[in-house]
């Protein structure tokens, strides 16, 4: 593995990654949460994201809301690579969706809960990270697209698809004929 960071930082970057620490960790883990399927796989998500800044602390714009949107677009990137890399070792194991039959309501619950994430796991990773953002965290078209650095149109073209293929994937499950 690369050494993860310099031998020593200069103490006005260590401050300042101290800093982006307190304002942002709490909003990244939260994405994270969302993105990641354990509370465990989140937490490295975000210290993947924070070693990423403080082995370029430099490149780091600054301003809250540009240091934010800079940390999420490294933690989405991140996530992406992490799904592209498990896309390619494993393929989906249709035989343990089809095989969970729900008795009560709160199996039936259970299996809705995995059958969803199961879902989102099947998009794209930056549409899957939308419909989060969107529909998860109930962010707003306009910051969505500041955060990912892309343009509202595009947010929204990501949102419309993530629905329509959500609910193909959900139709199964559902008995939706629409």
């Amino acid at each position: 593995m690369a050494s993860a960071l310099p031998a020593a930082l200069p103490a006005s970057d260590a401050d300042r990654l101290a800093a982006l620490f307190d304002a942002h960790h709490d909003r990244l883990y939260r994405l994270a949460r969302r993105l990641a399927p354990t509370a465990d796989d989140a937490l490295d998500l975000v210290q993947e994201a924070f070693l990423k800044a403080a082995r370029a602390p430099r490149s780091i714009p600054t301003g809250l809301a540009d240091e934010e949107a800079w940390l999420v677009r490294v933690l989405v990137n991140i996530r992406r690579d992490q799904w592209r890399k498990a896309a390619v070792r494993k393929r989906h194991d249709d035989e343990a969706k089809h095989s969970l039959v729900a008795s009560t309501d709160g199996e039936a619950s259970l299996v809705a809960h995995a059958a969803i994430w199961s879902a989102l796991d099947a998009l794209q990773p930056r549409r899957r990270a939308v419909i989060v953002m969107h529909e998860l965290e109930e962010l707003e078209v306009k910051d969505i697209a500041k955060l990912l650095g892309i343009s509202a149109i595009t947010v929204r073209w990501h949102v419309s698809r993530g629905r329509r293929e959500l609910a193909r994937i959900l139709e199964p499950q559902t008995g939706d004929n629409q």
